[in-house]
């Protein structure tokens, strides 16, 4: 956050396109449900508590946990892209990942700078958040998905995108395409 001017404890946060959307249908459902709640009874003595709304809910709606190298500079950068797209992250540091990636039976084929899990699912490397979206809305049966390397212009990784990202799908070392980006 920046202040908001010279000696100015006013803070202006700024938030991404996708963020700001996601709270402008949080607050749109809100309304509505204020709407369908219809008047306060009227009765002496008894104060009327509304429910509580949609817009109590959080944001992101999952938490990606990262599992990652202390030294990578690019898993910083995937995850700031995270964040700025309004998803919770926690990182834990791992001495070596390579242990971390064949305890969860990612393919080495697959394998990127870092590891990461999604409610029970393996996302490995820089995979765009709409493929996790995607992931998370249909549930396939899968053990997870994969950008294999790293990428120039995926999220996180500098340069520009030369390609669509071919996100792979993995289930006890098979893998499938599970989309382009």
């Amino acid at each position: 956050m920046e202040p908001a001017g010279p000696n100015s404890d006013v803070r202006v946060r700024r938030f991404s396109r996708r963020a700001l959307l996601r709270l402008s249908v949080l607050a749109g459902l809100g309304a509505v449900a204020a709407a369908c709640a219809g008047p306060a009874p009227a009765r002496p003595g008894l104060t009327f508590v509304p429910t509580p709304s949609l817009t109590a809910a959080p944001a992101a709606a999952f938490t990606v946990e990262i599992h990652r190298s202390p030294t990578c500079a690019c898993c910083h950068e995937w995850v700031a892209y995270l964040r700025a797209e309004g998803t919770a992250v926690t990182e834990v540091e791992e001495a070596d990942v390579s242990v971390y990636k064949r305890s969860l039976g990612v393919p080495q084929e697959l394998w990127s700078c870092h590891t990461s899990v999604v409610d029970g699912y393996v996302v490995e490397g820089h995979v765009p958040l709409e493929a996790i979206e995607r992931l998370l809305a249909e549930r396939p049966d899968i053990d997870g998905i994969a950008l294999a390397g790293m990428p120039p212009g995926s999220p996180g990784m500098p340069g520009p995108k030369e390609a669509s990202l071919e996100v792979q799908s993995f289930r006890d070392g098979v893998v499938t395409l599970f989309g382009s980006y």
